[in-house]
């Protein structure tokens, strides 16, 4: 384990926490952790920066934390890359932000808070070690005459020559809206105008983590609004100053999907990660040491019907180990089918289903033998939603367990894939809707799988199930992880 990223005071984690801990998908190895930052391809590695506490599985004393990646897949822990700067802009926090190649040199720009203004920082060593600019901040206030209620989270890029960067905001009594400022040398910014803008009883009053791109013949627009909890896509058309939007939805309706980032690599494609907060209690985080992971890496695409399609990078086939099969079964409706392989907590789960006459199928997870821990995954044909149901989940009250649902457009066929993680939930339907949710079973024997329908049969036209292997190398973090069963 690198030890450069633990804090002096990293609690001593309850090895009885550890069963919840992911196996696959990036987290530090201690400590809080919430939004990707930074996200950049350089001299060929993936270098994911993160909002990070050193001192603790609560937010707070942000600093930027570091790790980067060959191949989308394994992950290396490197130093801290930014903390706070005593006496500066950033001296409460080094809050969000973005790394752009300004001609060979790395350069991030990001938040400082209290109050919120905008610095830069640059790196000469392969992004190791930062040298923050002595100008600092290069923005230090929101444009003069408007009334913002949050000014944040800088996403930058450039065109023809020019920079330019969308920064979260609001405007009180209006909704949320990013801002527009443009520069030649990315030190000296003016201000454009308000790019797009929402209404307030429908997006929220600040749009948190904006990020602005073009996609297919499109351009699409992230935007994580206070208070929805939930991340927005809208596409539509970019004249160079205003954004015009055509068509708007969740991107992921699970309920721990927040302030993703995105990045386009070196063959072109665009690709998000998302913090996926906890869903159990605080006390739950600092007996564990840890709170909050990385979503796997999702690649986006402009689907036919003019929404957002994400897929999982293919990258992660890598992590399949031991595989088993099923093909042609009729579920019935009734008690659950259980499949006698696989069973754990560390699987990569293809399922396609052929709907029939049932009003409702598909498959559960993390099931203990006599049902009483369960998350339940299926197409529910009555509303057209796809469903991730954790009532069940859990015997411990104090995590959330909740029904999750998100339209699917279905054409009678349904394919599922399915990452599970321990207590991480990532459920892709039809290449085109995610679901990740965060579940905390309690029972040892909660490794079971079964199929399911009610009101009628499914049929399973094929089910391929690999047991999942670690991204560590045997033996680090040993301190924080237990042995996959």
């Amino acid at each position: 384990m690198n030890q450069s990223t633990r804090g002096a005071g990293d609690p001593i984690v309850d090895p009885a926490q550890a069963t919840h801990r992911p196996q696959y998908h990036f987290l530090p190895p201690a400590n809080w952790m919430n939004d990707p930052n930074g996200l950049i391809q350089w001299q060929g590695k993936y270098h994911l920066f993160y909002q990070y506490n050193p001192n603790g599985p609560f937010h707070g004393t942000i600093h930027w934390g570091h790790t980067v990646s060959y191949d989308l897949v394994h992950w290396t822990d490197l130093p801290i890359a930014m903390a706070p700067s005593p006496g500066g802009p950033d001296k409460d926090g080094c809050f969000s932000g973005c790394a752009v190649n300004n001609h060979g040199v790395a350069t991030f720009m990001y938040t400082g808070v209290h109050p919120e203004t905008q610095c830069l920082a640059t790196s000469e060593d392969g992004l190791i070690t930062w040298q923050k600019h002595p100008g600092n901040p290069v923005i230090a206030a929101p444009p003069p005459g408007l009334d913002t209620t949050g000014f944040r989270d800088p996403f930058v890029w450039q065109d023809g020559g020019i920079w330019y960067a969308a920064v979260g905001s609001g405007i009180k009594g209006v909704g949320g809206t990013v801002l527009l400022y443009q520069s030649a040398d990315l030190v000296h910014w003016d201000y454009l105008n308000p790019i797009c803008t929402g209404r307030l009883e429908e997006t929220g009053s600040m749009w948190e983590c904006p990020n602005f791109f073009p996609l297919g013949d499109k351009h699409v627009l992230l935007i994580s609004p206070i208070p929805l909890r939930k991340t927005l896509f809208l596409i539509g058309a970019y004249d160079g100053r205003l954004f015009t939007p055509e068509t708007q939805g969740i991107i992921d309706n699970g309920g721990c999907f927040y302030a993703p980032q995105t990045m386009l690599d070196d063959t072109g494609r665009r690709l998000m990660w998302g913090w996926l907060w906890e869903r159990s209690s605080k006390a739950a985080s600092c007996a564990a040491g840890w709170a909050g992971i990385m979503s796997l890496p999702r690649l986006l695409s402009i689907l036919p019907d003019g929404t957002l399609g994400q897929q999982p990078v293919p990258e992660l086939t890598a992590l399949r180990g031991a595989h088993h099969h099923y093909s042609n079964l009729v579920v019935a409706p009734g008690a659950p089918a259980i499949l006698p392989d696989p069973t754990g907590v560390c699987l990569e789960i293809v399922a396609n289903f052929e709907r029939g006459d049932a009003l409702a199928f598909g498959i559960q997870v993390c099931r203990s033998p006599d049902g009483e821990e369960q998350t339940s995954i299926y197409f529910d044909g009555e509303t057209g939603d796809l469903v991730v149901d954790t009532s069940r989940a859990s015997t411990d009250a104090t995590v959330a367990r909740e029904v999750r649902r998100t339209p699917l457009p279905s054409d009678q066929t349904l394919k599922l894939r399915i990452f599970l993680d321990r207590s991480a939930l990532e459920v892709f339907a039809n290449d085109r809707v995610c679901l990740a949710s965060r579940i905390y079973p309690t029972r040892a024997d909660s490794r079971g799988l079964a199929l399911f329908a009610r009101g009628g049969a499914a049929r399973l036209s094929s089910l391929d199930a690999w047991e999942m292997h670690s991204i560590w190398p045997v033996g680090e973090r040993s301190a924080l992880s237990v042995t996959q069963g």
